[in-house]
């Protein structure tokens, strides 16, 4: 038909896809975060967020196999649930990816400056991020075969340079004996979980997959185990780069990290003092923060795609160009949208907001899948039982200040929807 997206990506596409979106932000930048909360214990939270990410995954492959369309959870709450969660789900999406898309576009800039030694101000930096920005917009706006086939690149130098990283640790100080070790014993149950709500949403990349539906071959059979093969790469990369980081530093000095100028894992690097490393390393963090926009862009599109095509934003932008296949109106508001906040942002309090705002999303992701009719279902409802409970545990580990400012937008999101449904209601009168 002529306002719908073509199927054009299969498996291997499919996980390049949740790879590009997850390895970025998460692995250059949340690590260190939350082993700022979790110290040592790091290595549990990331198996904690993993195993939690993995049913919210499963959830997800269920839900978008049987409901393949652009839009993710926010068409699911629609079908499942009601107009209510869906727009909850739509406008969480849209807050969170938007301020984690921004982060990404002022870490690409902060390690382009830095592989240059570019010493610049914050006007330079908004600068040059807007303008990376633009170009990923061209990029995105040619269609989703040019945008899988940069990405596809992306993934494959991101993962190069974290490999090397992880070989030269290994070089040099052999096995990570003592992380695990302390991860086992220097623990605080409260701050694991507040480390593993953190890093959940260094997880939640293989919802792309989902998001992009209707642009998936087969969806029934690619999304369940583009999903699970994505995760299970996922955590062994994470539960590698932590062990790596924290054998070299310590875990207090990586965790400090994030406070200074310099990425977290150039200064893993630093500590090294190997040659080759460092370039290499700042190369796969620039082509990892640009598949982490590239990703988001796409992401973020198809759900305000899917927004137009519900009437909750303007119509206008559920058009397709007939000769590229892309929501180009969408894909440009979505760069509006995080265009404006590349201007500021503290990256910790912006990855903080989108932990609380995703785990809100996958929560009715979860209820989505808990109420589905038995004949989509793929598998027992447990699983989405326990991801509900669990995204909605986790979610109030989280800062108060955070989580009451996330409730505060989702009740400002509620009464615009209110509003919009009583406008439509009159209109048909």
């Amino acid at each position: 038909m002529k306002n719908e997206l073509q199927r054009s990506i299969r498996t291997p596409g499919a996980i390049m896809m949740g790879l590009g979106s997850i390895v970025g932000t998460g692995i250059f930048v949340s690590i260190a975060i939350a082993t700022q909360i979790s110290g040592n214990g790091i290595i549990l939270a990331i198996v904690i967020a993993a195993m939690l990410a993995t049913l919210n995954g499963l959830s997800s492959a269920q839900l978008a196999a049987a409901h393949p369309v652009s839009g993710g959870t926010y068409e699911y709450g629609y079908r499942f649930l009601g107009s209510y969660f869906g727009f909850s789900a739509g406008w969480m999406f849209m807050i969170a990816k938007s301020a984690s898309a921004a982060t990404a576009v002022l870490g690409c800039v902060g390690y382009l400056f830095y592989a240059f030694n570019v010493g610049a101000s914050q006007t330079a930096l908004v600068l040059t991020g807007l303008a990376v920005l633009f170009l990923m917009t061209i990029l995105v706006s040619g269609g989703i075969r040019r945008s899988n086939t940069a990405n596809k690149v992306i993934v494959r130098i991101t993962l190069i340079g974290l490999a090397l990283l992880v070989a030269a640790g290994l070089f040099v100080n052999g096995l990570p004996v003592e992380p695990i070790q302390f991860a086992l014993t220097d623990t605080s149950a409260s701050t694991i979980l507040y480390g593993a709500a953190l890093m959940f949403v260094a997880y939640t990349g293989y919802g792309r997959i989902a998001t992009l539906g209707e642009e998936v071959a087969e969806p029934r059979k690619t999304i369940p185990k583009a999903i699970i093969l994505t995760m299970v790469v996922i955590v062994i990369l994470y539960l590698l780069v932590a062990l790596t980081a924290i054998s070299i530093m310590g875990a207090e000095a990586f965790g400090q990290t994030v406070d200074g100028e310099a990425a977290p894992l150039m200064v893993a690097t630093q500590v090294l003092s190997l040659p080759i490393i460092g370039p290499v390393v700042t190369i796969a963090a620039i082509t990892a923060m640009l598949g982490v926009l590239l990703n988001l862009i796409l992401g973020l599109s198809r759900v305000l795609l899917g927004m137009a095509r519900r009437k909750d934003v303007p119509g206008l932008l559920s058009r397709i160009n007939p000769q590229t296949k892309s929501p180009v109106a969408s894909v440009l508001v979505t760069s509006a949208i995080i265009a404006a906040l590349v201007i500021s942002g503290d990256v910790v309090f912006t990855w903080s907001f989108s932990a609380f705002t995703v785990l809100i999303y996958y929560s009715i992701t979860n209820l989505s899948a808990l109420m589905m009719p038995d004949d989509l279902r793929l598998y027992p409802r447990i699983v989405p039982l326990i991801g509900l409970f669990g995204c909605l545990f986790l979610a109030f580990w989280i800062e108060p200040k955070i989580w009451i400012s996330g409730l505060a937008l989702l009740g400002v999101g509620l009464i615009w929807h209110t509003a919009a449904l009583r406008i439509a209601r009159k209109n048909l009168v």
